[in-house]
């Protein structure tokens, strides 16, 4: 399957990031602008409360599963942002590590924050992303 999505890297930027610097996608190719993915279990309640890891893992759960209903997978995911709620460069880290394990080769550029605080009760995660297809 012919994927849109090209990622870009740089030998004159660092390759300590664990992430593409910058990707591509061609003229033509169907857009996905996705909501940010919340910890969220189908009922509406928060899932693994107090747990950055888990809530890391029920949003790229959720994003999967938004993505399939648009006709997409994590390969087709031109960007993401990681939005965490903690000051702690240790909890950032550790959802990142959730998210990128989850994206395996197809290392997309992201932005990885701290904020403040997330939208729903008990949320320490959420996870946005753009998507790009070609549509056959």
């Amino acid at each position: 399957m012919t994927r849109a999505v090209t990622l870009i890297r740089s030998s004159d930027l660092s390759d300590v990031a664990e992430y593409a610097y910058a990707a591509t996608a061609p003229a033509g190719a169907r857009l996905i602008f996705l909501a940010g993915a919340c910890p969220l279990n189908l009922d509406g309640t928060t899932a693994a409360v107090g747990d950055f890891a888990g809530q890391a893992a029920k949003c790229v759960e959720n994003l999967r599963i938004a993505l399939a209903a648009s006709g997409a997978s994590l390969q087709d995911v031109v960007s993401t942002r990681v939005l965490v709620a903690s000051s702690r460069q240790e909890d950032l880290g550790t959802a990142w590590k959730v998210v990128r394990d989850a994206f395996g080769a197809h290392d997309v550029p992201s932005t990885l924050m701290g904020v403040t605080v997330l939208g729903y009760e008990n949320q320490l995660v959420e996870l946005e992303a753009v998507a790009a297809v070609l549509d056959s």
